[in-house]
């Protein structure tokens, strides 16, 4: 008797519940739910979901618990990160909805390498001593009972975007920089801080195989970088990178790659298909695989003149979900 198991990833662009915010919640549930619906997921993980104020309460995901009433989802276990205080984020969280018990969660960022410390060489008034440089958001990693016996390991990420990081004095407003200089400067800390955090993630996906060769691995969610790009090759780890074979068995594999090429984008820019949202397996998983599908036949291409949210209550990524057919 096999189980099928389908893992979604969905940014939900900015999921919140605010008076007079336009498009208001309603407009975005009348879109989205039925997208959450289609995806018939078995876990869930979503980025770039907000929380919401209430008197005498803590923070919590109550946008979400709304966009999800009625659905499969309203019953499943949920797991997000969390402030200090143990409640949600104002911005930007990361959850998780499960069917399966969740056994443990757990926030890293920093924890398994140090922040890089970078001096701007482009400040104004310069800077004389480097400063620390933060990811945006932790990595959220959650173990899941898939019965059985069988643990799935799932690696829940939002990388920093392409956006460039400010640059202390090269900016003129939120849209104008003062020189191309400080533009790449910006750029290049966007860049590292992509990048670092996926070393980070490729530290704890290591650490998940020396304890067990053959664990099931999943990395999902919005990378803000193509799988040719240098933050999925640190993630991936293949051997063509590392250059040794004794490594095989430690390869992440994009599920988006049985996708035909045509139809292999998650989001649109400027008229361009970018592949920016990932399912990524271990070798274990994937022998279990069975077929991704990438939910993009209405994506909209938010990024023209003139084109804002008011326009568009739907997210500007597609949903991403993989099928495995388990033991």
């Amino acid at each position: 008797m096999s189980t099928p198991l389908r893992i979604a990833t969905f940014n939900m662009e900015n999921l919140d519940d605010q008076p007079n915010e336009q498009p208001g919640l309603t407009q975005r549930i009348a879109i989205m739910r039925p997208q959450l619906e289609r995806l018939r997921a078995d876990v869930l993980c979503l980025q770039e979901v907000h929380g919401q104020e209430r008197p005498n309460q803590p923070r919590d995901l109550a946008a979400l618990s709304t966009m999800i009433q009625g659905t499969q989802y309203a019953n499943y276990h949920v797991a997000h990160t969390k402030t200090a205080n143990n409640e949600a984020y104002d911005k930007r969280n990361l959850v998780v909805l499960s069917r399966f018990q969740v056994l443990n969660a757990e926030q890293i960022k920093h924890d398994l390498t140090p922040k890089p410390s970078y001096r701007c060489v482009t400040a104004d008034p310069p800077e004389n001593e480097p400063r620390d440089v933060s990811w945006e958001r932790p990595i959220f990693y959650v173990t899941l009972d898939l019965g059985n016996s069988l643990t799935l390991h799932l690696i829940n990420l939002h990388l920093k975007s392409r956006i460039p990081s400010n640059v202390p004095g090269q900016k003129i407003n939120n849209y104008t920089w003062r020189s191309a200089a400080g533009w790449a400067e910006g750029s290049f800390l966007a860049s590292l801080r992509r990048a670092g955090q996926a070393l980070e993630t490729r530290i704890l996906i290591d650490q998940l195989f020396d304890a067990h060769i053959d664990s099931l691995v999943a990395v999902c969610g919005d990378f803000n970088a193509d799988s040719d790009s240098v933050p999925l090759h640190a993630i991936r780890g293949r051997v063509e990178e590392t250059g040794n074979p004794d490594l095989a068995l430690r390869v992440m594999i994009p599920c988006e790659r049985t996708v035909p090429e045509p139809a292999r984008h998650s989001l649109l820019h400027l008229g361009r298909r970018e592949m920016f949202d990932h399912v990524l397996v271990s070798r274990s998983l994937l022998a279990h695989y069975r077929k991704t599908e990438i939910h993009n036949e209405i994506l909209p291409d938010e990024s023209g003149a003139f084109r804002t949210d008011v326009k568009f209550p739907e997210s500007d990524h597609a949903p991403v979900v993989a099928e495995f057919l388990l033991p």
